[in-house]
């Protein structure tokens, strides 16, 4: 008897919500959500031509307090319950005056959209959270938490407070058996971030002498460790941050 495991089937009877999952990592997350038989919700702005045709879309604003009460009611009505929670929403501009040249309004924005969408939409579906055998939150935060960019700083604060929040809740959840735990890419090879890259003077192959693996990732290497962490495979993992960043870090 073969002990291999089915992913195709690791999912079924899960539902799931997915933020920021019109596109991008969101959109690779969902999509491999659903391939393993989950019921998924994604929430977003707008569709994409790459939202999972698959998904139920939700459209909404998370930056605001109402925005995400209003995404919950409509999610939750959708698939009846909640088993797994990612809150992949996020984004940022850069400024390369560096940190004096962010105004006020764009620290604000960083932290409802990066921060404080996460902890409002957790709070707002906690209750279905508690009612599932299987929970599980995957916060999708960024390696920009740990590496200090001027250009950039209140993305990273943002993060950084995420990555913090993330801990707390795994601990203060934990006995209500509901994991908690965080992905944190580095660079990886999406519109936005291609787009930004190009800014700055030097080459996209100089880029990659700070990835030990010398290489951009892909939007699956994000989902695939998604998955784990929200899967029975990741039953007894909470209150970590895996950061997929072909070894960037590490320097």
């Amino acid at each position: 008897m073969s002990n291999k495991l089915d992913l195709s089937k690791e999912f079924v009877g899960r539902r799931a919500l997915v933020t920021g999952g019109s596109k991008g990592i969101g959109a690779a997350i969902a999509q491999r959500l659903l391939d393993g038989g989950a019921e998924v919700v994604v929430a977003a702005r707008s569709r994409s031509d790459t939202t999972p045709a698959a998904a139920t879309f939700v459209a909404g604003d998370l930056t605001t307090n109402e925005g995400v009460k209003a995404v919950a009611t409509e999610a939750l009505a959708a698939l009846g319950g909640l088993d797994i929670l990612v809150n992949n929403a996020g984004g940022s501009r850069a400024f390369l005056g560096g940190s004096e040249s962010i105004p006020d309004e764009e620290w604000q924005s960083d932290l409802a959209l990066n921060l404080l969408a996460a902890v409002r939409l957790t709070n707002a579906v906690l209750p279905a959270l508690r009612d599932s055998k299987a929970a599980a939150i995957v916060n999708i935060s960024s390696t920009a938490a740990t590496i200090p960019f001027p250009f950039d700083v209140h993305y990273g604060a943002a993060k950084a407070a995420l990555d913090y929040y993330s801990r707390t809740l795994a601990v203060e959840l934990g006995p209500s058996g509901i994991r908690v735990n965080v992905v944190s890419p580095g660079p990886i090879s999406i519109p936005n971030s291609d787009e930004l890259r190009k800014q700055f003077p030097i080459s996209g192959d100089e880029w990659f002498q700070y990835v030990p693996l010398g290489r951009i990732g892909a939007t699956e290497d994000i989902a695939e460790v998604a998955a784990l962490l929200a899967s029975d495979r990741g039953k007894f993992i909470t209150g970590v941050n895996y950061r997929v960043d072909g070894g960037m870090t590490a320097r």
